[in-house]
């Protein structure tokens, strides 16, 4: 994803917690630049008092939003209004929608129909609608200090990460068989992209891992091969998945 491109970061107060901001907004600019920083609710309600100072700390202008009805969201209708009214300034490329409501999924589809990136954030409860509408997903509890989740001994299971799942692995191997050469080798890069399109919140922080090349080794299904780009000296990474014993006779016999 292109870092140069400017985003709109778009938060729901009343649907996501004041807890790991600093993080979140260090996870934004990672993907583009947040140009419009604005978070919505009824900040007349004590619950969100919590959030003033990191406001002030992160540069994030707040929207006042009172509820009109009891148990309708007025926050929702008044951050998709201003969604709308950004993307006709044509001021940003993308958007940053941070919620755990599935509301938002008809917000996050009609963006990306004008060509905008949309990078979603929200909790793992978040619905799978509203994950699969966005370019990526990525969940807030994977996003906090790398301190305070590292454990030293590896042996021992971290908090907050999923298991590598036969599902998972499937889904590896065939994304791995869509974009690999004759030989079945693929680029990483190209695997990690194709893996995002079909699964927005894939990410390999969700299974204890910086980065898609250290999950691939974990699993001793792949392997994989560092080569070098001699035009400019770059490490490339392909990976493939491995041979067994039954393809290996198959091809002896021919």
């Amino acid at each position: 994803m292109n870092q140069n491109i400017n985003l709109a970061v778009l938060i729901d107060g009343d649907n996501i917690p004041s807890a790991n901001v600093k993080e979140m907004m260090e996870e934004i600019a990672k993907y583009g630049n947040p140009t419009i920083k604005r978070i919505y609710g009824d900040w007349t309600r004590p619950g969100l008092t919590k959030w003033k100072n990191l406001l002030l700390e992160n540069a994030i202008t707040p929207i006042q939003q009172y509820g009109y009805t009891t148990g309708k969201n007025a926050t929702d209708s008044a951050m998709i209004i201003d969604a709308m009214d950004i993307l006709y300034s044509r001021k940003v490329d993308g958007f940053c929608l941070v919620s755990s409501d599935s509301d938002f999924t008809r917000l996050a589809t009609r963006l990306r129909e004008a060509g905008m990136t949309v990078i979603g954030i929200g909790e793992k409860k978040t619905p799978n609608p509203f994950i699969v509408a966005c370019d990526k997903f990525i969940y807030i509890e994977i996003l906090k200090k790398q301190s305070e989740e590292k454990i030293e001994n590896k042996d021992v299971e971290q908090p907050n990460v999923d298991k590598i799942t036969r599902k998972v692995i499937n889904l590896i191997s065939s994304t791995i068989n869509d974009v690999s050469d004759d030989d079945g080798w693929a680029f990483l890069g190209d695997v990690g992209s194709l893996l995002l399109k079909k699964r927005p919140n894939f990410d390999s922080r969700n299974y204890g891992y910086e980065k898609l090349t250290p999950l691939i080794k974990s699993i001793d299904k792949f392997e994989i091969e560092q080569r070098v780009n001699h035009k400019n000296r770059h490490k490339l990474i392909f990976v493939k998945i491995k041979e067994t014993n039954t393809k290996r006779s198959k091809k002896e016999i021919k």
